[in-house]
């Protein structure tokens, strides 16, 4: 039974204790839990959209996700990790960012879930850890130095942010980015959607895949953080004319 499982009763109780903390519109809420011997559950609030890596995989759901639509979800996760980063004391990191464990509600918005793993970084502390995050996700450096910070949780929020951007999980691109080479950004988006055709679609999609590949750098420290990210992301900036299908990365 899972609620005899000590690796699940971990889990169990360290997400009620993270989401009993914390509030925050992109962040999925909790209503109640049972923890019991013989049966454990937890009670959230409905996302009648799914999960953000099924709908992804359908074509006829994708292809609702428009691009203003995929740029609102990436700013939802962002305001929420900055939220979690640099608004909480002390700062709390998600450990598992992927697009499984992003939730949409009936608009598409997006919701932030699955904090099993989630767990606060104190200033006295190590913060060494076991690996648990999701493959694929991973920062790089968390293969051999298992110590976690913020910075893991945004190389994480890069790879989703592409993902989203291109359809699909992007393991293939980003292992061309440490190769000298150049490819179109129209060649890269997922390809069941039309171009961005309205010049703040575009402008919003470039600014999307530039600041995910800031997130990738293989240094932890050359990344921005969650909070420069979320600004970026919210900040109004002036319309300006983008030859879309001259963008190259």
């Amino acid at each position: 039974m899972e609620s005899e499982n000590p690796s699940f009763d971990k889990s169990f109780r360290n997400e009620v204790k993270m989401l009993t903390e914390i509030r925050h519109w992109n962040i999925l809420r909790l209503y109640g839990f049972r923890l019991h011997k013989r049966n454990m559950f937890l009670v959230y609030e409905y996302m009648e959209g799914g999960s953000l890596s099924f709908v992804l995989a359908n074509d006829g759901e994708a292809f609702k996700l428009n691009w203003s639509k995929r740029v609102n979800i990436i700013k939802g996760i962002a305001s929420a990790l900055a939220y979690m980063h640099h608004d909480c004391t002390p700062a709390m990191i998600h450990r598992d960012i992927t697009s499984s464990n992003i939730l949409l509600n009936s608009k598409l918005e997006a919701f932030l879930s699955d904090f099993g793993t989630a767990r606060f970084l104190h200033p006295d502390s190590s913060n060494q850890t076991l690996l648990v995050a999701t493959y694929g996700y991973i920062a790089p450096e968390l293969a051999y130095t298992f110590r976690v910070i913020e910075k893991c949780d945004v190389y994480s929020f890069g790879v989703v942010a592409l993902e989203i951007m291109m359809g699909k999980h992007p393991e293939d691109f980003i292992s061309t980015l440490s190769k000298p080479s150049t490819q179109m950004l129209r060649d890269v988006l997922d390809s069941r959607l039309p171009l961005p055709f309205f010049r703040r679609d575009a402008q919003d999609v470039v600014l999307v895949v530039t600041l995910a590949l800031a997130c990738l750098r293989s240094s932890c420290k050359a990344r921005p953080s969650m909070q420069q990210i979320a600004q970026e992301l919210l900040v109004s900036k002036p319309l300006v004319y983008l030859p879309f299908n001259d963008v190259s990365i």
